[in-house]
């Protein structure tokens, strides 16, 4: 299993964290598109790494269109030499149209099309195809040599994989059908994962005439652990808030739906919209807690991973929503390599 890990904080320190990480095993880092840009620090980690995979989990593709995605992904891939995951998300509505004022309609629809249009303009760059891309939501029918990238740029390597996040079904589905991965929500859990995105997942690859085979996903990774009773509790208060802000998302509600919790998203909703933030968190009890996180010692967290998504899942990112020394992940990193 291919372990991975997230690239947060400075910009200014993203070459030097990136190179710590390669240093320390992992197989992977991911930017997430949240108080800061999340390819420029891919940029600076490509120039001072060498075998790390680079990636965006995610970048919101609905805050973009398919040419500029098609230029970041092309040159993020050529700096790295191969290295680099485009991975997309949609947000959700507000986001796009209240922060970003973009357009919002048919998520899974429109994020199908712009992922076929992204790979209709790598296709032109890298064999010359004539860009003719007509959709409902896009269309891309110019491209001159002034404008193309030169198709050495990629070497043997070729064009970058792109990965997809998703919770509901219609969106998986685009998924296995137009993309080489998948990231779980951190709010998944192993029920949903085998009961919902798999065989979503699989209807996709048919769809596509492909199998699951080659075909990456990145599974869900709360993890509460510390070796100290004041790690764990500190740990597990900023886990239970961040499963409560998921969980009081309206669209997210099938996956509390499936536990027969549906009714706690309309108290969660209803908290979130007074601003209750420290208050959603209580009602994260440790049932729910457990279901969503692998809860224990670090010593416990490899096994228990293994036991819930080793026969589907291809890598995994711990989700720690908590600040926490790296020698606490190291012991659970060698053991998930041998998973």
């Amino acid at each position: 299993m291919k372990i991975d890990t997230g690239l947060n904080g400075s910009i200014s320190q993203a070459g030097r964290r990136a190179a710590e990480l390669e240093q320390a095993g992992y197989s992977g880092v991911w930017t997430a598109e949240t108080a800061n840009d999340p390819f420029l620090p891919l940029a600076v980690a490509a120039d001072r790494t060498e075998s790390i995979e680079l990636g965006t989990s995610i970048a919101v593709a609905f805050a973009r269109n398919p040419m500029l995605l098609a230029n970041i992904g092309w040159d993020l891939q050529a700096l790295s030499q191969g290295r680099f995951v485009l991975g997309l998300g949609s947000q959700i509505k507000p986001h796009i149209t209240k922060r970003f004022s973009m357009e919002w309609s048919r998520p899974a629809a429109r994020m199908r099309e712009m992922i076929q249009a992204i790979r209709a303009i790598w296709d032109t760059w890298e064999n010359g195809t004539p860009l003719q891309f007509r959709g409902e939501f896009y269309k891309h029918t110019l491209m001159t040599p002034f404008f193309t990238p030169d198709a050495k740029d990629l070497g043997d390597f070729g064009v970058p994989k792109i990965f997809l996040a998703g919770v509901g079904e219609l969106m998986t589905e685009v998924a296995g059908e137009v993309c080489d991965g998948f990231f779980c929500h951190g709010f998944t859990t192993e029920k949903y994962l085998r009961e919902v995105t798999i065989p979503a997942l699989e209807r996709g690859r048919e769809k596509a005439g492909k199998t699951m085979e080659d075909f990456e996903i990145v599974g869900p990774s709360f993890v509460v652990t510390g070796t100290t009773d004041e790690q764990m509790d500190k740990a597990a208060t900023a886990t239970r808030q961040q499963i409560a802000f998921y969980g009081s998302t309206p669209a997210y509600r099938k996956v509390l739906d499936i536990h027969g919790w549906g009714g706690l998203q309309d108290e969660l909703n209803a908290l979130s919209k007074r601003g209750e933030w420290e208050q959603m968190g209580t009602l994260i009890d440790d049932e729910i807690l457990n279901t969503f996180a692998v809860v224990g010692p670090p010593e416990t967290i490899a096994p228990e991973l293994g036991r819930r998504y080793g026969d589907v899942i291809d890598r995994v990112s711990f989700y720690a929503p908590y600040e926490s020394d790296p020698e606490r992940w190291l012991p659970v990193i060698d053991a998930l390599k041998a998973i």
